[in-house]
């Protein structure tokens, strides 16, 4: 699969000055793991939390878990030697906080191309994420998620969020339902990724399993997590039901038999199938896969 198109179910926040969780946070099978050098930090532990998580990148193997670093705004005095020490260090994607505009986007993606440039990497090899944070970064989602080709996916941050709306986080998730929406419609629309909040109390698993269950009908590709107990139960939330697996090996078959006759048009059971259900039967047959329903072979 290629690096921007992968499973991004759950994304492993992993603060930058935790050595004892950067060396094992890999193997609790999270999709993607997200390195913080910026909220989780505080202001005289940054270069040396920098630091941490260069050495980490550069000796620690993570397999093929997809790693990502949250750097500090780039209009901080930590944001581009940030950028700097993470390129070199060869994350895959570098999350923005705070994003509020496409030019925010753009003038990260500048240093980071001249970072590249400077120490030797192929141009285009760093990808990007933007967080929203704030009322003016969700107005602006669109603009966002399509302001840059590195562009991986845009991610709601909902405790930020609601202190800039002047509102609490509540059990229903009514306060973010707009802002949810609107990310996922920007996120499609631009044809990246969507990413749910972090839901921070580790002993409530029945809310965890509410929040992920919501995203996902929302049409979220995943959701952030603080804690490895969190990633089982959201995982489990993103698999496909068997009757939806059964129904997409169907479509998938009809496919290949339609190819096999040359034919452009596929149907089943006497039924035109379009194309956006084929793709549709395509990603859950995928992510059937990797949650282990069905072998790799299927």
């Amino acid at each position: 699969m290629h690096m921007k198109q992968r499973l991004r179910r759950t994304m492993m926040f992993i603060p930058g000055n935790n050595p004892g969780m950067m060396r094992d946070a890999h193997i609790y099978g999270s999709d993607s793991l997200m390195f913080d050098l910026e909220d989780s930090v505080s202001m005289p532990e940054k270069d040396a939390a920098r630091m941490l998580v260069y050495n980490a990148l550069k000796t620690i193997d993570y397999g093929t878990t997809e790693i990502v670093v949250r750097i500090n705004p780039l209009d901080t005095p930590y944001g581009k030697a940030d950028i700097e020490a993470m390129v070199c260090a060869g994350a895959h994607v570098l999350r923005m906080p705070k994003t509020e505009t496409a030019q925010d986007v753009r003038d990260c993606e500048a240093y980071i191309a001249e970072m590249e440039k400077k120490h030797g990497i192929p141009v285009g090899t760093t990808l990007m994420m933007a967080a929203i944070e704030g009322a003016l970064g969700v107005i602006n989602a669109y603009d966002i998620a399509t302001a840059s080709d590195r562009l991986i996916g845009i991610a709601l941050g909902a405790e930020d969020f609601c202190a800039n709306m002047k509102c609490q986080r509540t059990t229903t998730g009514a306060e973010l339902q707009l802002a949810r929406q609107t990310l996922v419609l920007a996120a499609r629309a631009a044809g990246i990724d969507a990413l749910d909040t972090v839901y921070s109390d580790v002993n409530n698993e029945e809310q965890l399993v509410y929040e992920a269950t919501l995203v996902r009908d929302l049409g979220f590709d995943g959701k952030s997590v603080i804690n490895p107990r969190q990633i089982g139960p959201v995982h489990k939330v993103f698999a496909p039901a068997a009757k939806d697996i059964e129904k997409a090996r169907r479509i998938v078959a009809a496919l290949k038999e339609a190819e096999a006759r040359g034919s452009g048009v596929i149907s089943l059971n006497g039924k035109m199938i379009d194309k956006p259900v084929v793709i549709r039967a395509q990603r859950v047959l995928e992510l059937a896969r990797v949650s282990g329903i069905i072998s790799e072979e299927d």
